[in-house]
């Protein structure tokens, strides 16, 4: 194995705001990996709340060059579990060589991901669009420049009923709900009723990820399905997350790479659990990444690269909500750095 990396700041289209803060643009890692000549890409953005930059993911990759580089790649499934004892507090570095391992075997077998998966693309769920927290015109003004069939709403203020009343009288489209852990349980009580009328499909962690005890009374009581963001990171996360959700948003950087996450699908789908494949901003490299598992997802939140002004690789295409891949090896796409 070689490697080579980059860091760059994709810029929004528009400041990205959730009840955590705002961004302009999003940081973020891409990894190539070469094997006997053929080269394959993975991704992994820096998110502020995770504690792990761009910086940390060079840093700990340089101090273990060596032995990424002779490691004898034989297929990526044995390559995470490598990777996984090499960087055990890394899960997003751990997750760009991961991918980009995927990217290779993929080359090496001349087919696409989905195609080795089995997975069908028909299957693959429309994508929702994300309309970051600002005041209602702003928001009504977004909408209004993406004609989009689902939209994934972020809430977590004071406003968040005016917010989202005034949204639904701009628009028919299929409305998600994120708070991104922004109520406590008094505000779950008034809010998540008030979204059922207005025929919102879901709500992502409504409450802070450690708060269970929250979380098991507002799973009694939640008339729409509730769906675990950070409180689901790793693989230990899934079956914790029974009974207290109705289901799980399964984010590749966050819990290390394709390889985990196709076992989190296998482990929800056992639980009975739904299944959501989220995305955290990423450029198109690691959104394809996602899309070859999407035909087993229930729900799909891929729209990071349509939510960047600039994009570092193509090969997805995305048609009102319908997201396209192409019928190339591994990942499917074209670097363009």
């Amino acid at each position: 194995m070689k490697f080579r990396y980059w860091s760059r700041d994709l810029k929004f289209t528009h400041p990205f705001t959730i009840s955590k803060g705002t961004k302009t643009h999003q940081p973020t890692f891409i990894v190539e990996l070469e094997f006997n000549g053929i080269k394959g890409y993975g991704e992994a953005p820096a998110i502020t709340y995770y504690n792990i930059p761009v910086e940390k993911m060079i840093a700990d990759l340089e101090s273990k060059r060596s032995m990424v580089e002779k490691f004898a790649f034989t297929d990526p499934e044995r390559y995470w579990h490598y990777l996984h004892h090499l960087f055990p507090q890394n899960s997003f570095l751990v997750c760009a060589l991961d991918m980009a391992s995927w990217d290779i075997w993929g080359k090496l077998k001349k087919m696409p991901l989905y195609k080795i998966w089995k997975n069908n693309p028909v299957d693959i769920p429309l994508t929702d669009f994300t309309i970051g927290i600002d005041n209602p015109d702003k928001m009504i003004s977004k909408m209004g420049e993406r004609p989009w069939p689902i939209y994934k709403i972020k809430l977590g203020t004071r406003e968040d009923l005016e917010l989202i009343k005034t949204l639904r009288q701009s628009s028919s489209a299929v409305f998600r709900v994120d708070a991104n852990a922004g109520w406590k349980l008094e505000d779950a009580y008034k809010i998540i009723p008030v979204l059922k009328e207005l025929e919102v499909e879901l709500v992502e962690q409504p409450l802070a990820k450690d708060d269970w005890e929250g979380m098991n009374k507002l799973r009694e009581f939640s008339p729409i399905p509730l769906i675990a963001d950070e409180a689901c990171v790793a693989e230990t996360d899934v079956e914790k997350c029974k009974g207290f959700f109705h289901g799980i948003n399964i984010k590749l950087t966050k819990c290390g790479g394709i390889t985990p996450a196709k076992r989190m699908l296998e482990k929800a789908k056992s639980l009975g659990m739904k299944i959501m494949l989220g995305c955290m901003n990423e450029s198109t490299i690691g959104t394809a990444a996602m899309i070859h598992l999407a035909p087993e997802a229930n729900y799909l939140d891929a729209d990071g690269p349509i939510l960047l002004e600039e994009d570092i690789a193509s090969g997805l295409e995305y048609n009102f909500g319908r997201v396209m891949l192409k019928d190339a090896p591994g990942l499917g796409i074209q670097v363009n750095l």
